[in-house]
């Protein structure tokens, strides 16, 4: 990360701060990044500190993303909330039901009297993280969205042309598998590609109310023919050996990078740690394939990753330092150094300009793909993202019922269904216990 221009480029904005003070302000940022990309985190607040001395920000990792919400949550009831907390995308609807816990960005830039324009922000990452009105209600930080991992030298070894649908898929794999390829397909976090994204992609609703946009009251739905042919699809190429379960969330990352799957789909956030891990063979990422059979061209993804919230109360000083973290954070050379290092995508337009114009695209074909497929077109109603209340514990029974199904203890269709049951029980939670 370049430093110095962040440094350069920023220094105007922040040290616009007052110096009369003696003492600095704390601002304490609790987030979620573990290993090289919490390094990267704890490296913003440095520089941050580094470029004045009136705010300094504390910046500590909490666990994985679930321990940190639930941790801010515990920590807000208690008292002792952090001024800003990293969240990642499915926790939107608990955040915003924590009555009296948010204190929404677009508010506090403006009672901070600093320019914020959500027309800056691609078009995928507004509609996420957005109320009814067009308003932002956190700061968008690690934006990501699923793409196809290729392995280019098992293709080009059997003579393979890149999928682009489903069907291309299983013949390529079967290929590969006559090859001595382990598990030609592979996927990581299950629900996320393989039925919220894979819905997203093709348009169809995962349930009611807008995906749960437009009320509490909403209900799943993504116990459609269409989800359900998908997963038996997947099913029956894991029984013809084309697929292996790899585990939840990035548990299957070792088979793309050992070699024994050439097609992977998952987040584009993976591009760093490829860089820096895989050296036998060339690797690229190609959009998601589409299902011929449900639609022709694909609609557009739905991101993945997570925004930062500002936590109620503090006092104004504190929240002067947070806004001005918050600006630094959004600066285009930020954004864009960090979208480059990562592989995680540049949430603003300006952002994904500048790696235009350094030639970063170019030199590395395939880093586009994620920006691509969230700006395909104009998000729809079931193209938007998803609002539903408990969907962090509504992934686990999805990750439970998909594993019934690979362990061939259950149909795509028992599992499914009874996936959409649990889940409209953990909905109705929700509702009950909602401001």
């Amino acid at each position: 990360m370049n430093l110095k221009l962040l440094a350069l480029s920023t220094a105007a904005s922040v040290l616009a701060l007052s110096t009369a003070a003696t003492a600095q302000t704390e601002v304490n940022f609790w987030h979620a990044m573990g290993g090289q990309l919490g390094e990267q985190t704890d490296a913003f607040a440095t520089t941050f500190n580094a470029m004045q001395n009136q705010c300094k920000v504390n910046s500590v990792y909490q666990g994985n993303y679930t321990e940190t919400m639930t941790a801010a949550i515990a920590a807000f009831r208690a008292g002792e909330q952090p001024h800003i907390v990293q969240v990642f995308e499915v926790g939107t609807a608990t955040m915003m039901g924590a009555e009296g816990a948010i204190y929404p960005v677009h508010q506090l830039m403006a009672d901070q009297g600093i320019a914020f324009d959500e027309g800056n922000y691609i078009p995928a990452v507004i509609s996420y993280y957005s109320d009814t009105d067009g308003n932002m209600l956190s700061l968008p930080f690690n934006s990501s969205t699923p793409v196809m991992w290729i392995n280019i030298d098992l293709f080009e070894a059997n003579n393979l042309e890149i999928p682009t649908t489903w069907d291309e898929v299983i013949e390529a794999a079967r290929v590969l598998k006559a090859a001595g390829v382990v598990s030609p397909f592979g996927k990581g976090w299950q629900s996320w590609t393989m039925i919220e994204n894979y819905s997203a992609w093709h348009d169809l609703p995962m349930g009611t109310m807008e995906n749960g946009f437009s009320g509490t009251t909403t209900e799943f739905t993504f116990n459609n023919d269409h989800v359900v042919n998908h997963i038996q699809r997947l099913s029956d190429m894991a029984a013809e050996g084309l697929f292996v379960y790899g585990g939840r969330r990035g548990d299957s990352r070792p088979q793309f990078v050992n070699g024994e799957s050439a097609m992977w789909i998952n987040s584009s956030a993976y591009f760093g740690g490829f860089v820096a891990d895989i050296k036998d063979f060339k690797f690229t990422q190609v959009p998601m394939p589409v299902d011929a059979a449900v639609r022709a061209e694909p609609q557009n993804s739905i991101i993945g990753g997570a925004t930062l919230w500002v936590m109620r109360g503090h006092e104004d000083a504190e929240y002067a330092c947070t806004a001005q973290f918050l600006d630094f954070l959004s600066q285009t050379e930020v954004q864009a150094d960090w979208a480059q290092s990562t592989g995680y995508v540049p949430i603003t337009t300006a952002a994904a300009e500048l790696m235009e114009q350094r030639g970063f695209f170019a030199e590395n074909p395939g880093t586009d793909v994620a920006i691509n497929q969230l700006s395909l077109n104009t998000p729809t109603a079931n193209s938007r993202g998803l609002r539903f209340g408990n969907y962090v514990q509504v992934r686990d029974v999805i990750d439970e019922e998909l594993e019934a199904v690979w362990s061939g203890t259950k149909t795509a269709r028992e599992a499914i269904d009874e996936a959409v049951r649990r889940g409209n029980e953990l909905l109705r939670r929700f509702e009950n216990t909602s401001g």
